[in-house]
């Protein structure tokens, strides 16, 4: 299963925070991995992550925390698009390793929305979404690159990670 949800209005003062909420809808035979995507509104990927969701575990992401925090180009990212596969084998950010994705996650989102004068927060589903075979294994790569392999440092030197909540915590 892809995701795909946007944020806005994130890391703005006086806006509230957003959310990210991913489920494992407990109907496989153990835990999945949400592999997360996050990505500027120039379409770049900024940041990634792969977070552990056993089976009936609930993850509770914050956009300005979590997910938007420590960008590739340390820039501040206000908004863009968020992509999250369900992946049943978390394979590390090995550059050429495509997703083996498998269905069983629910992901939901806040998004805050301005209103001119204060801001409003509203609720979402994650839009299932169309992977094609070239971004099945272009955004692996590309997250490799970012944050690299094992032993090796990737082109981040530590930035372009995003950050997992614990499980069945909210942050």
């Amino acid at each position: 299963m892809f995701f795909t949800t946007y944020y806005s209005n994130a890391n703005t003062g006086g806006a509230p925070d957003a959310t990210v909420r991913i489920v494992n809808d407990g109907n496989t035979d153990g835990n999945l991995y949400a592999d997360i995507y996050v990505l500027d509104d120039s379409q770049e990927l900024q940041e990634c992550c792969g977070c552990l969701v056993s089976k009936d575990g609930l993850l509770s992401e914050s956009v300005d925390s979590n997910l938007t925090a420590n960008s590739l180009t340390g820039k501040v990212n206000t908004r863009g698009v968020i992509k999250i596969f369900s992946d049943a084998n978390w394979q590390g950010w090995d550059a050429g390793s495509a997703v083996s994705s498998k269905a069983g996650l629910r992901v939901s989102a806040t998004h805050v929305q301005s209103l001119g004068e204060g801001y409003a927060l509203t609720e979402t589903n994650g839009n299932d979404a169309n992977l094609g075979s070239v971004e099945k294994a272009l955004l692996p790569e590309e997250c490799g690159f970012i944050v690299g392999t094992e032993g090796e440092g990737g082109l981040g030197s530590g930035r372009g990670t995003c950050s997992c909540t614990p499980e069945d915590s909210d942050f």
